[in-house]
This record gives C-alpha cells, structure tokens and sequence, in this order.
C-alpha cells in the first residue's frame, strides 16, 4: 500500500517525440465511484456548495482540498471536481450542519484513505466512512428522502399570553399538541408561500412529507428542548424553517390552523421564518439503491449503520453542543419570539400585493418597541442633564 510521501508523480519521458502529452503517471486508473459519508458543523462556513471565485469558507473547499493533500484525487480534479464526477446529495445553508451528508465521486479507496484524510481535514468536518457504489451512481438524484433534524428550546411552544423565560418547561400535553399541529404537514402539498420565487399551484412547488413530528422534551444547560425531525422526498430553500415557524406560530396562538390551510392556496401567506440556528441535515435515504445492490457482493449498502456511534458522538460533541451553547449566549429563539414573530400578520393577500393587513399582536409590538426607544431616550437626556 503506498503511502503519502510515494505520491510524489513519476514523470515519464515519452518514446515517441512526437508524444506532446507527458502526463504525471498518478494512479488514476485505480480510482473508482464511490459514496463518501460527511458529518460536518456548518457554523464556521457558507453552505456545503463551493463558489468558485468567491474568498469564503465552504465544506465542499476544505473537502476537495483534504482528499488532494492526502494524495486521494488528481490534483486537477481540486479546482475541477466535474472531472471526477462530484456530486452532493444535497446543498446546506449557511451556518446549516450535517450529520450524514453524502457526496459521490471517483477517487482512491485504500485502506488508509479515511486516516489520512482526517488527518489533513478541520476537526469540525470529519469523513466517516467510504462505500464503493456503481459507476453511474449520482447521490443527488438517487436519493429517495432527506431527514432534517431541527433542535429548539421547548419555550418556543409556550402560549403566546404567558411571560416567559428559560425556565419554562412542557405540560404533560404540550408535545402531543404540538404534534397534533405537525401532522397537518404530513402528505403532498404545494409549498410555494413556504419559499421564494413561486406562484401558486407550481408543480416545482410540490413537495411530499413522510415524517413530521417533536420529540420528548429533555434538559441541557439549564434549559428544556426538543428535537423536532422532518423527513420528505426533497425541500426547497428555507422550506422547512418556514414549515416550523408556522407551526410555532399556531401552538402559540399567534394564528390558527385555518392559515396553515390557506397557505396551500391561491393566496400569498404572511409565514414566518424560524431562527436557522437549530437546523441540521440528519441523514439522506437510499431505499431504493440499497435494496437493489446492497448485499450483491460487491456494493455495500448506504444505511451508515456501522458508523452510527461516530456520527452520534459528532452530534452531540460538535452540532448539538454547537446549537446549545450558541442559544444560551445569543438568544436566537426567544428574540425571533419576541422582536420577529410578532410582526408578521398570517393575512392572505394576492400574490401582485404588497400592502400588510394590520393585526393587534404586530399594532402591540410596534407599540412597545416605541415606548421602550421613548423611555430610553428619555432616560438618556435625563442623565446628560445630571452630567
């Protein structure tokens, strides 16, 4: 097996003078298609996808960068990844974590790839594991579902009339209502006011959901959560964050079921968007694959069952932590509660309308904002006149 320093390219002088190609004589022969399972920790970079040109941080760079230094890939197949064939199953946001993000492509598989890569890759991305896969594999379009995981504190189920703090907990009903909220989600719907750039009734818009539902509360650094888990055939931009501020909004008494109805319609929906802070990609499903090749003696299947105690000790150690530190200090959901979602009116309008209907909760918030920016003016002249 060689290792990182025999990587070093045997230029070979070509018999023929003729021969005006001298390649480098890497052994690129042996690459071959494969599935490479990715937990990574959005917090520090601009979404999965690479944009060429631009000076920031993205998985897809450190990935791409980590398999040339480990001497795994062409080294033009860096800047050029097309040339082997890259493929992510899906795209991230920014700040967006995963836990199972799967990319396809061809390159090296030898004992110590997954070794060596880690070994040059930053601690907070971490490949887990490699799976030969048929050569006109594509881990995008053969995806048959996507799981999200969206990790929030349980006050964000709270009614909208109690005050509130990091120390209110779940009654003994709220999750079983909160679901009750969630199922309505469930099913083939038009998702074209939960996204940008759609008009009613577009076919591109319509979207499957499987799974929807909250899970049972627990508590960590003082504060009660619940991890609230979607899975769906695909997902347009900002889908689900909006699909879970709605539903904020309706336990909470903000609106009713009766827009969530609404918003499948004709008419433009007011939804609220939740914080992206507790969103992360869980997994991506291959059902269909594996039952095809998984177990023919040459494919392994792509369930990661083998990996689940890594990628579960990622979660918690990098993205879970993450989200869980990150809102004890900055507050992400209780000032979307109190600044964000008031404003937002849940009224249907046409979608060439751009005029706001007002409501009591968004005329209160205004209201309050005034008075808090009055008092604090006034108290700031008052202590410039003691001065």
């Amino acid at each position: 097996m060689s290792s990182a320093s025999d990587q070093v390219p045997n230029i070979q002088t070509p018999a023929d003078p003729k021969v005006e190609d001298a390649r480098p004589d890497y052994p690129w022969k042996r690459a071959k298609k494969v599935a490479c399972m990715l937990s990574f920790s959005g917090k520090d970079y601009y979404g999965m996808q690479r944009n060429p040109g631009d000076d920031i941080k993205t998985i897809e760079d450190e990935f791409l960068a980590a398999l040339n230094k480990a001497g795994q890939i062409d080294p033009v197949w860096e800047s050029a990844p097309q040339k082997a064939f890259f493929v992510r199953a899906s795209r991230t946001d920014k700040g967006v974590s995963a836990a199972r993000m799967v990319v396809s492509l061809k390159m090296l598989q030898e004992d110590d790839t997954i070794e060596k890569v880690n070994n040059v890759l930053p601690s907070d991305i971490r490949l887990q594991h490699i799976v030969r896969v048929t050569k006109n594999f594509n881990c995008q379009s053969q995806a048959d579902a996507r799981t999200y995981l969206y990790l929030t504190p349980t006050f964000a189920f709270s009614p909208v009339t109690e005050v509130i703090n990091e120390g209110w907990r779940c009654g003994p009903d709220t999750i079983t209502d909160v679901n009750n909220v969630f199922k309505h989600y469930l099913g083939v719907h038009y998702y074209h006011n939960y996204t940008s750039g759609k008009l009613p009734m577009e076919p591109s818009s319509q979207r499957y959901i499987m799974e929807f539902e909250a899970g049972q509360p627990f508590e960590k650094h003082g504060m009660e959560w619940s991890v609230v888990r979607v899975k769906g055939q695909s997902f347009m931009l900002h889908q689900i964050r909006k699909m879970v501020g709605l539903g904020i909004s309706i336990v909470r008494g903000h609106t009713s079921l009766k827009t969530l109805d609404a918003a499948w319609g004709m008419k433009r929906i007011d939804i609220p968007r939740a914080p992206g802070l507790g969103l992360m990609l869980d997994q991506i499903h291959y059902d269909r694959y594996n039952k095809r090749f998984a177990g023919d003696g040459v494919h392994e299947g792509l369930g990661w069952e083998g990996q689940m105690e890594a990628v579960e000790k990622f979660k918690d150690d990098f993205i879970f932590s993450d989200i869980i530190e990150t809102e004890g200090k900055e507050k992400n959901m209780m000032t979307w509660m109190g600044d964000v979602l008031p404003l937002h009116t849940f009224t249907p309008r046409h979608f060439e309308s751009d005029v706001h209907e007002p409501s009591p909760l968004r005329g209160a918030s205004l209201k309050a904002k005034r008075e808090e920016k009055e008092a604090k003016n006034t108290d700031s002249k008052e202590n410039q006149a003691r001065w």
